[in-house]
């Protein structure tokens, strides 16, 4: 599928707000590990001292940005095994950009830089179960359902079951 809508890049420090806005959305908190708001200066000290290299940093963070230069999210590689190369994706696509095929096409440009440049063996998400958009987006990657993780995630208030999703590269 020829890729059209999007770039993936390095962030740069104008991407501060962009990164700010999306680590600090509450809404999103229950399925990642963060449960605290991050401040300009802790998010501007990450951004001047990423390494940019997976090896060094054990994630590697890039935005997502349409053709007219507008980023419109971010994508994640974390939880990187160097011994076992794989690594755990992550997708974040503002609200008011979403339903564009943004997405779709910012994952699918993940798998193939992890494949073709870090030579990874295979990604991995983890997806709320009732997150069907979720399910729908990796399964159209070529991700497949592995396993149900009981009680996985925790929004404050109830646990919810959570999808392995992996794809071999």
């Amino acid at each position: 599928m020829p890729m059209n809508k999007i770039r993936l890049r390095a962030i740069e420090p104008e991407d501060l707000e962009l990164l700010y806005k999306i680590e600090n959305d509450v809404r999103l908190w229950n399925v990642g590990t963060t449960n605290v708001p991050y401040s300009k200066y802790t998010l501007h000290d990450y951004i001047a001292h990423s390494a940019d290299d997976i090896y060094t940093d054990k994630q590697l963070r890039m935005i997502v940005e349409n053709m007219a230069g507008k980023a419109v999210g971010i994508v994640d590689l974390m939880n990187f095994s160097p011994q076992h190369l794989r690594a755990e994706t992550g997708i974040v696509i503002m609200e008011a950009e979403r339903r564009q095929g943004y997405a779709t096409e910012a994952l699918d440009a993940l798998c193939d830089y992890a494949c073709s440049v870090l030579h990874l063996h295979q990604l991995y998400g983890i997806v709320a179960k009732d997150n069907q958009a979720a399910m729908t987006l990796y399964e159209k990657a070529g991700f497949a359902s592995q396993e149900v993780l009981k009680d996985w995630l925790f929004d404050g208030k109830k646990y919810t079951d959570a999808i392995l999703m992996q794809r071999f590269l």
